[in-house]
């Protein structure tokens, strides 16, 4: 067994995966050929749920296992308005791990996923957070900093990692993400207590994800400076940030806050219909880019790791690289 393997065998015993690399739920990326290419190769592939409705889901999940000869997981949103109705798709299917994103799980959320025998992952963005889902049964742990795409926290992953690991890394196994790119800084968390990583800028442009190809080439030319974060523009309304390569879509979500903002103040929507409309926003604009290919006015989501992305190549390729890189780091320092 290599050092890598040893200091990932919380990780892959809890996934049943090769080796203990989620790979980020992305929606409209992360779906059945890149989930099923990634389980296969050894990783652990997550469909990203997003705003889907139960039947889309329960189609998708059908399609993946079809693909899949490996394990794979599920991401749903805790805000999503049918979210019980995603668990019981879940467990139809005998999805085995779900993966909680968005915030506190919703009561009785963790007991109905965990009563049809499956593992419960959630995000932990701080250290009380984090021993409150312990305390709540969850089964592992992800922590991601702020240089991941899409919806990011406001604290850097080496941060975290240091404020949570510590603590929290002997109890559950811990999965750091956000800006991981290569496998000397997978070596350098699993070092620090981390039972695994995830990972999903680094996979947009594997060969098997179905991203438009102006959206890959977009991300093979862009620089890790390029990723930047969306502002907030009225206090009154809080939006989770999130972090994508600046275009024209960019100031199209300033304007949209407006939008909302003004709906909020005159009552015709409350505060969870403005959030949702906001995410509703973010899936129509990442369509837009990821499917249809227009990266000037769609949603171009991105983590800083972009940088390392300059070629396309399949996700045996990719993680074969990562492992490699991190097994040589972990051997060099003995």
């Amino acid at each position: 067994m290599s050092k890598m393997n040893e200091l990932m065998a919380r990780g892959t015993e809890l996934l049943g995966s090769d080796h203990a690399i989620l790979c980020g739920a992305m929606s409209w990326v992360s779906e059945r050929h890149l989930v099923s290419a990634i389980s296969n190769a050894g990783g652990f592939g997550v469909i990203a749920c997003g705003a889907m409705t139960p039947a889309l889901l329960d189609t998708e999940i059908a399609a993946t296992k079809a693909l899949a000869t490996k394990p794979f997981g599920v991401n749903l949103i805790t805000m999503h308005p049918q979210l019980f109705e995603l668990i019981d798709v879940c467990a139809k299917h005998g999805v085995g791990h779900v993966v909680l994103a968005g915030g506190l799980p919703p009561k009785g959320s963790l007991e109905a996923i965990k009563a049809s025998g499956a593992k419960v992952i959630c995000f932990a963005p701080t250290l009380a957070m984090g021993k409150k889902l312990v305390r709540s049964g969850v089964d592992a742990l992800v922590i991601e900093g702020m240089e991941a795409g899409g919806h990011i926290g406001p604290v850097s992953t080496s941060v975290l990692a240091q404020e949570i690991l510590p603590t929290l890394a002997d109890e559950v196994p811990v999965f750091v993400a956000g800006g991981i790119g290569r496998g000397e800084a997978i070596a350098a968390y699993l070092e620090m207590g981390a039972s695994g990583v995830q990972l999903g800028t680094r996979f947009v442009c594997a060969t098997e994800s179905i991203a438009h190809p102006n959206f890959k080439k977009a991300f093979m030319r862009a620089s890790a400076r390029e990723a930047v974060a969306s502002v907030q523009i009225d206090p009154r309304l809080p939006v989770i940030p999130v972090r994508a390569l600046k275009n024209s879509g960019t100031e199209a979500f300033t304007a949209k806050q407006r939008e909302v903002a003004n709906k909020l103040d005159q009552g015709e929507i409350d505060m969870m219909e403005a959030q949702l409309e906001i995410e509703h926003y973010w899936a129509g604009a990442l369509r837009r880019a990821v499917i249809d290919g227009d990266v000037e006015n769609g949603s171009l989501m991105a983590g800083q790791s972009v940088g390392m992305v300059s070629e396309e190549e399949s996700v045996a390729e990719i993680i074969a690289t990562l492992v490699q890189q991190a097994d040589a780091a972990l051997h060099a320092r003995g």
